[in-house]
């Protein structure tokens, strides 16, 4: 079967700058200082030199600037008291994407960068030294977990969004895609083979030039076969083209736009809820480093398993694996 590969979405807007009277709405008015002089065509590709995940954070990470006061341009005393008051509330992770969105809105305005200031750079360097760099990690959604989430899948009564959440969670496990990647797969991204399917990605977090990459899924002699669950779940709610995963309603019909990435997460966290977990210490990045860890634990080697996740390294790979087998190890003593 010849795979069609759809065409990227257009082109986004770089971000303008607004002032704290701004309104909610994301902005969509690229600087002046960015596109000033350039033909809609080098403006448009000046608009796609950012991803539109990466816009969307920043807008928030702006956003939420702007209501705390500040402004553009600001002073490095500014940024360095806005850090220094978001220090208690927020992640470090977090606190250096504000200042890179803060930074860039700056040079998009031809302006000078409080975050380049020696003040911005000391006020990070304490925070970091204080609250530790340690990210908030996630539940893996291993093999067990994944299994005892079917069971309840199946013991709903609405059988269509079954279907669906049974397809999502096998699919997203055995793919190991992210979030992002997986609610853009559409039916025309499919290939399927005497032994599994192919989906081919035509960009992703990693492959921002959109080189593309297939993930191949094997079938699996079980009823949790993920190839068997997708193919019911297409079947079941008459989806022949564009996106595979959607929004079912509470009537249990089958909408026309795709999940967003947050409806992964929602899924999962309900899927765990219903098993008896705990809701709260896993996200839609369970599955991906669900996958990684049990692989991990079976024996693969990590180039294995990055041939998988799509990670480039083995840096990034590691923090996907999860330490839940360390309490198996037997003691040497």
């Amino acid at each position: 079967m010849k795979k069609i590969r759809t065409p990227q979405e257009g082109a986004g807007a770089v971000l303008s700058v607004r002032s704290t009277t701004a309104s909610n709405t994301m902005p969509q008015t690229p600087p002046e200082g960015v596109l000033s002089g350039f033909s809609a065509t080098a403006a448009q590709f000046i608009a796609a030199s950012q991803s539109a995940a990466t816009k969307r954070a920043y807008a928030s990470d702006l956003k939420h600037f702007f209501a705390n006061g500040g402004s553009v341009p600001a002073s490095s005393a500014v940024l360095a008291e806005y850090l220094a008051r978001c220090a208690e509330k927020l992640s470090v992770a977090t606190l250096e994407r504000r200042v890179t969105a803060i930074h860039k809105a700056h040079l998009e305005k031809n302006l000078e960068s409080p975050a380049r200031s020696e003040t911005v750079k000391r006020v990070m360097q304490g925070i970091r030294r204080t609250l530790g760099t340690k990210q908030r990690q996630v539940q893996p959604m291993a093999k067990d977990d994944l299994l005892a989430a079917l069971v309840m899948i199946d013991r709903q009564k609405m059988t269509i969004k079954a279907a669906r959440d049974r397809a999502l969670l096998l699919v997203g496990f055995a793919s190991a895609m992210r979030r992002s990647e997986l609610v853009a797969v559409q039916v025309e991204h499919l290939t399927y083979l005497s032994n599994g399917v192919e989906i081919f990605l035509p960009s992703s977090k990693t492959d921002q030039e959109a080189q593309g990459r297939t993930v191949f899924i094997p079938q699996a002699n079980s009823q949790r076969c993920p190839v068997r669950a997708l193919a019911h779940w297409l079947e079941v709610s008459e989806i022949r083209e564009g996106f595979v995963f959607r929004a079912v309603s509470r009537h249990d019909r089958v909408a026309r736009h795709g999940l967003s990435a947050q409806s992964v997460a929602l899924v999962v966290k309900a899927s765990v809820a219903r098993a008896g977990g705990d809701r709260s210490k896993v996200s839609g990045h369970s599955l991906r480093a669900g996958y990684c860890t049990s692989a991990a634990e079976k024996g693969l080697q990590p180039w294995q398993i990055r041939e998988q996740t799509g990670h480039k390294s083995d840096v990034a790979l590691a923090t996907y694996i999860r330490p839940i087998g360390r309490r198996r190890l037997p003691s040497l003593l």
